[in-house]
């Protein structure tokens, strides 16, 4: 049941306070009769209009702003909602969020109980909920537009598209299992070439980028010997001054990150210790973080020699201080004149796209995939099988993976840390 206590929820839905406008929304059975209480009587539904807030209790006026309600179910969260947007000081949202409980059937609103009833009434899915919270969390453009694809439904959309097959095929195996004896089709039930359809359909998802690569962002990193201008190529990337750069060989010792966005993608940059035969015991603790870091890195920018270039599927060798010399082989890159720095970023994000999903098309969580991937073993049984009561049964296997990442059953748990991230308005 969407609200088994049909009980009534406020909280303040913008910003920190103190702040020019806030905006807290109410949902639930009684958020009407409580606007009315404040507002006296309700605009239109979905017109704003100006209203004197007014405790009830006592009719002492709290505020002078707009209210607004959306009647269920055509809601955000499938029940009655009503926004008010008051003056953004904490006293005034302090006292009419306080007289807004104090009407029956109102009490605060828990971390993302909004979303969740929207979820348990139908407005979204679980997909579009776990989207939400990645938009909320999003600090560059292609996290923003990959939660925003997921929150819009783009996944929904198609886990409905492939359950709408399965239940065609699960409906003609309950025939061919009604009529296995006669000859109205038993016979010639054949689902294979869709199976395999849909098999090669899950693939195309399965093998895009995990969501949670958006999240980490790609780990580049600048590796090479000592004075050939890493620390100096780390700042020129971060715009500023992050590692420390001086004539002295061996200056850095530790590893230095920096977490930056590179023509919208998340990137975490990290500046390692010259790598050299070292004999002090700091030193050569550094340059074994910085042979861990090489083999740890998504992308690889390796300054130096050529010969000494690392097995990585992922690297770039640079030829720096190119201002200086011109006698290297690799991409030339001055950071005093700037040269080959556009170039620099251009193979960055060219080699980046190949590890992040596309903003194009939806992309899973490590949970979503685990399920689709035991759908897909569910249907890759189906297929080699020809009694229409195992392939029935296979079906059912793979549509409850579905119904699980969509949030339709066997997720409880999963609620409550998921709607745990979000804040008390959403």
């Amino acid at each position: 049941m969407a609200n088994p206590a049909g009980d009534t929820i406020v909280a303040l839905s913008s910003g920190r306070l103190p702040a020019a406008i806030a905006v807290i929304r109410t949902s639930g059975p009684d958020a009407l009769a409580a606007a009315q209480a404040v507002a006296g009587k309700l605009p239109t539904p979905r017109r704003a209009s100006l209203r004197n807030l007014r405790d009830p209790r006592d009719a002492a006026l709290i505020d002078r702003g707009l209210v607004i309600h959306f009647p269920a179910p055509d809601s955000s969260t499938g029940e009655n909602i009503v926004e008010y947007q008051c003056h953004g000081s904490k006293a005034v949202v302090a006292a009419l969020i306080a007289a807004l409980v104090a009407q029956p059937g109102m009490r605060p609103a828990a971390p993302g109980e909004f979303t969740r009833r929207a979820l348990a009434n139908g407005r979204i899915d679980l997909t579009q909920a776990e989207g939400l919270a990645e938009l909320l969390e999003a600090e560059s453009e292609a996290q923003r537009k990959s939660a925003l694809l997921r929150a819009e439904g783009a996944l929904r959309s198609q886990i409905e598209r492939w359950r709408g097959i399965l239940l065609d095929l699960s409906a003609e195996a309950e025939v061919a299992i009604d009529y296995a004896d006669e000859d109205e089709g038993g016979a010639d039930y054949d689902p294979s070439d869709r199976l395999a359809a849909i098999i090669a359909s899950f693939d195309t998802l399965l093998t895009t980028p995990r969501v949670e690569r958006l999240r980490d962002g790609v780990r580049l990193v600048v590796a090479g010997p000592p004075n050939a201008g890493k620390s100096s190529l780390v700042n020129a990337l971060a715009g500023e001054a992050r590692a420390i750069v001086t004539p002295i060989a061996g200056t850095t010792r530790d590893l230095v990150e920096v977490n930056l966005a590179i023509a919208g993608i998340p990137v975490t940059l990290v500046d390692t210790a010259g790598l050299r035969d070292a004999q002090d015991e700091v030193e050569q603790i550094g340059i074994e973080l910085a042979e861990r870091e090489i083999y740890r890195a998504d992308l690889l920018i390796r300054l130096g020699s050529s010969a000494d270039q690392p097995a990585h599927p992922r690297v770039l060798l640079v030829a720096s201080k190119a201002d200086l010399r011109n006698d290297r082989a690799g991409l030339r890159l001055s950071v005093v004149n700037g040269e080959g720095v556009d170039n620099l970023k251009d193979w960055i994000v060219s080699q980046a796209r190949d590890i992040i999903p596309s903003s194009e098309q939806p992309a899973l969580n490590q949970r979503e995939a685990g399920l689709l991937m035991s759908g897909r073993t569910a249907l890759m049984r189906a297929l080699t099988l020809t009694n229409p009561i195992l392939v029935a049964e296979e079906l059912r296997a793979a549509r409850t993976a579905l119904d699980t990442i969509s949030g339709r059953s066997g997720v409880e748990d999963l609620l409550d840390a998921l709607f745990g991230r979000f804040c008390l308005g959403k």
